[in-house]
Order: structure tokens, then C-alpha cells, then sequence
């Protein structure tokens, strides 16, 4: 009774004080009504003080009378709570676990199959024969053609016409030259087919932009009156023209093999440079080159090579349900070896490659981790492919009266191209899986877009990842097993 009568004279008390508190102004008017609001919206007692480390002062025994509140569970989306870090370390604990088990049953069943000297054999299968190496040295021949077409035209001695037959001529040989050398020469290896087309492709792409840069520039100088040119050029040189080059002064061989081993595909007459070399960025980048290199190695063939080598015999028997899960088992080791090889090449080899070069623009991807549309994904994860594809392909193909639709199609059909160049050159076999696989894109990418939105958008572009590479994979290896090996077979 006592401590309740207390209570109340406490109550009357700062009830009673409430006309002052509004009449008056100042800090203990505020201090005052902020006590009739705790009255009002928690019954018998305030908010319980705190002590200066934020703890709940135990002292204060009449204020421990309410310990409740207004408010959400923290898994309600209107609680506003969106810290789920140890949820995400969580998931990472559990993936970690989940894999170091699969890596012991790996061992445990198949033993160490990881074997320096046979990824040596991928290369060359005769050591003194370096087919892919030579090709790759060949190229240089087409690079200088390009530039001798070039400088013709930047002064007169070629019309524009006869220099875009011979700069077609050109290009279509970069294509065609090494696929008939990988598909008619036995002594290449696929994964030497592989390299060399590669770099024949991103020729193929630098020169392109290299040809169209210039052409830009010719049709810009054309524009400009005599006159006119030569006084912006008084006027916008000045302390400039010391560090900016300007057509044609920029057709050298200098200019031309930095553009050739700069980490981009889109020619520029002025390059944004770094101030330096940062020697420990440099040296960490050489160590992770050096690092996941090995590592991807390991992984195929200690944990991928086994599985698809295990995927035959469904595939033969055409067990469904064993094909299903032969797939889902090569999606690990598979997206893991993809996330991988996406790091080292797009962060460490490219930045390695910039800094040495002094190469100023580094952004080679952006977020597409988050994205909730495939298209997204597609502009944000290879991004030197994307700038050429909009710069050299999309927008020319919008200026000439193409639709959008129609300009994103030729997009995804030229893509497709030179996946399934890619592929189907260095195994001498010609299956479409991977054209089929990018233009079926765009259908997946209007589905996404349309009946996905947000985290479910985001989940799905994962799941078309995760789930569509392996399958490709599966394909190819399948259809290139059955003619290598069980076609001979039957034969002999």
C-alpha cells in the first residue's frame, strides 16, 4: 500500500504539474512533457534510466515496473531490421562444410587426381610443335595490315570504299584463317584451338574499333571547314596539345600496340593513364593470377573431370533421373570453377595487365551479382564486351533505323556467334549448343523481366547460371565423347 500510494502521489504530482509545463517554455518544459507522455503511453512508469555505458540502471528499482513496448518481430518486413550479417556468415559456414565434405568423399573415392604433367599435354601434344603459339604471333600480320590501310586513307592515297573492301577482307581472315588452321592441323590440341581463337577474336573486335575510331575522325576533319578547323585548333590546343594526340597523328605503331595489349576492345586517340605503377597492387594481383590458376586446375581435374566422366553412362542409357543428378552434381564444382576463373580474369589479370600499362579506366564488371533481370546481368558482367557491343554494334544499328528489339537481337546473335566459334572450332564438331544457349536468352530474359521482380528476379538470374552452364558442358562432352571415342570404337 505504501509503495502504491507512493506511485500515485507521483503520479498527481507530474499530472499536476502538466498546465505549467505547457505554459512555460524551455528545457524543463520539454523535460516535463516528455514525463507526461511516458505516463500516458506506458501506464504506471517510464522508460527505465540508463547508466553512462547504456545499461540499465539497477538502482532505479520504481522504474522497472514496464519493460515493453511497441513493436515488430525482427523477420517482419515492417520492422525495418535489415542487418542479417551473421545470417550471411551463417551461409557461408554451412557452404564451406557442405563442400569440404564433398571434397573428402572426391578423395576418398578417386585418390589425387590432380597431375601437373597432364595439363602440359593439354597444351602440345608435340613438344617440339608450338601450333597455337605460332598463330598467335601471326596475327601481327593483320594488326600492321589494318594500320597500312589506315594511314592510306588519312591522307588520300585510298578512297573510302576500296579501304573498307580491304579492311572487310581483312577482318573476315582474321576470322576464317585460324579455324581453317584448327580444324585442318592435326598437331593443335582443342585447348591450344581455344587460346588461339580467343585472341584472333579479340583482334578481330580492337581492329573493328580501331577502323571505325579513325573513320569517325576522317569524317569529323571532312565536316569542319578549312578555316574553321584550323582556328579551334589555335584555340583548343594550346598548354593541351602536349599530352592529347589528335587525327592522324595518333597512327603509329606506338599507338597502335598499346591500344593491342591494353585491357580494353574500344580505341580511343587519348586513353585515360595513371600516375604510376603501384608495386604492392601489382605484386597482389601476380600472386592471385598465380594462386587461382593452380587453383581451377586442381578443381577440374580433381572434382569436374570425374563427375563428367561419370555422366556417360546415364547419358548413353538416357536414365533421366541419373542425368538430372549427374547435372545438379557438376553445378557445384562447375559455378564454383566459373565464379573463379570470373575473378581472376576480370580483377586480377586485367588489373595487372592496366597497371602495368598505366591504363586509367579499371571498371571491367559492375554489380551484376545483384541482378534481377538477365539483361542486366549481360550488360554488367563483362563490361570491355559490353562498351564495344554498344558503342560498334547497338547504337550504329539504332542511328540506321533499327528498332531497340531488333538492335538487342543482333547483339545476342553476334554473341552467340563467337561462343559457338569458340567451341565447336577447337572440337571439330558442330552441335549449336552454345548459339542455341545465348539466343535462348532472349526469351529467358523476357520471362525474368516479366513474372520476376526484385530478390525472385535476382534468384532466378542465379539459377539460369548455376543450371545452364553445366548443362552446355554435359552437351558438349557428351556429343564429343561419342565421336572420338565410341565412333572408333565401333568402327574397329
Amino acid at each position: 500500500m505504501g509503495d502504491r500510494s507512493g506511485a500515485s502521489g507521483s503520479r498527481r504530482r507530474r499530472t499536476g504539474s502538466r498546465p505549467s509545463s505547457q505554459g512555460g517554455s524551455g528545457p524543463a518544459a520539454a523535460a516535463a512533457e516528455e514525463e507526461v507522455r511516458d505516463v500516458g503511453a506506458g501506464g504506471d512508469a517510464p522508460a527505465p534510466e540508463k547508466d553512462k555505458d547504456g545499461d540499465v540502471d539497477v538502482g532505479s528499482g520504481q522504474w522497472d515496473l514496464r519493460c515493453h513496448r511497441l513493436q515488430d518481430s525482427l523477420f517482419s518486413s515492417d520492422s525495418g531490421f535489415n542487418n542479417y550479417r551473421g545470417i550471411l556468415n551463417w551461409c557461408v559456414v554451412m557452404l564451406v562444410l557442405s563442400n569440404a565434405r564433398l571434397f573428402l568423399e572426391n578423395l576418398i573415392k578417386y585418390g589425387i587426381l590432380v597431375d601437373p604433367i597432364q595439363v602440359v599435354s593439354l597444351f602440345l601434344k608435340d613438344p617440339y610443335s608450338w601450333p597455337a603459339l605460332c598463330l598467335v604471333i601471326v596475327a601481327n600480320v593483320f594488326a600492321v595490315a589494318a594500320f597500312q590501310v589506315e594511314k592510306r586513307l588519312a591522307v588520300g592515297a585510298l578512297t573510302e570504299p576500296a579501304g573498307l573492301l580491304l579492311h572487310v577482307v581483312n577482318l573476315a581472315t582474321i576470322l576464317c584463317f585460324p579455324a581453317a588452321v584448327a580444324l585442318l592441323l592435326e598437331s593443335i590440341t582443342p585447348v591450344g584451338s581455344v587460346l588461339a581463337l580467343m585472341a584472333y577474336t579479340i583482334l578481330f573486335l580492337k581492329l573493328f574499333s580501331y577502323r571505325d575510331v579513325n573513320l569517325w575522325c576522317r569524317q569529323q576533319r571532312r565536316a569542319r571547314a578549312k578555316a574553321k578547323a584550323a582556328a579551334a585548333g589555335k584555340k583548343a590546343n594550346g598548354g593541351a596539345a602536349q599530352c592529347t594526340v589528335s587525327y592522324p597523328d595518333n597512327l603509329t605503331y606506338r599507338d597502335l600496340y598499346y591500344f593491342l595489349f591494353a585491357p580494353t576492345l574500344c580505341y580511343e586517340l587519348n586513353f585515360p593513364r595513371s600516375a604510376r605503377i603501384r608495386k604492392r597492387f601489382l605484386l597482389r594481383r601476380l600472386l592471385e593470377m598465380l594462386f587461382l590458376t593452380q587453383l581451377m586446375v586442381g578443381l577440374i581435374q580433381q572434382w569436374m573431370v570425374p563427375t563428367i566422366q561419370n555422366s556417360m553412362k546415364p547419358f548413353k542409357d538416357m536414365d533421366h533421373s541419373r542425368i538430372i543428378e549427374r547435372l545438379l552434381k557438376l553445378a557445384v564444382p562447375n559455378h564454383l570453377i566459373w565464379l573463379i576463373f570470373f575473378y581472376w580474369l576480370f580483377h586480377s589479370c586485367l588489373n595487372a595487365v592496366a597497371e602495368l600499362m598505366h591504363f586509367g579506366d579499371r571498371e571491367f564488371y559492375r554489380d551484376w551479382w545483384n541482378s534481377e533481370s538477365v539483361t542486366y546481368f549481360w550488360q554488367n558482367w563483362n563490361i570491355p564486351v559490353h562498351k564495344w557491343c554498344l558503342r560498334h554494334f547497338y547504337k550504329p544499328m539504332l542511328r540506321k533505323g533499327s528498332s531497340k528489339w531488333v538492335a538487342r537481337t543482333g547483339v545476342f546473335l553476334a554473341s552467340a556467334f563467337f561462343h559457338e566459334y569458340l567451341v565447336s572450332v577447337p572440337l571439330r564438331m558442330f552441335r549449336l549448343w552454345a548459339f542455341t544457349g545465348m539466343m535462348a536468352q532472349i526469351p529467358l530474359a523476357w520471362i525474368v523481366g516479366r513474372f520476376f521482380r526484385g530478390n525472385y528476379g535476382n534468384a532466378a538470374v542465379w539459377l539460369t547460371i548455376i543450371i545452364g552452364q553445366p548443362v552446355a558442358v554435359l552437351m558438349y562432352v557428351h556429343d564429343y565423347y561419342v565421336l572420338n571415342h565410341e565412333a572408333p570404337t565401333a568402327a574397329a
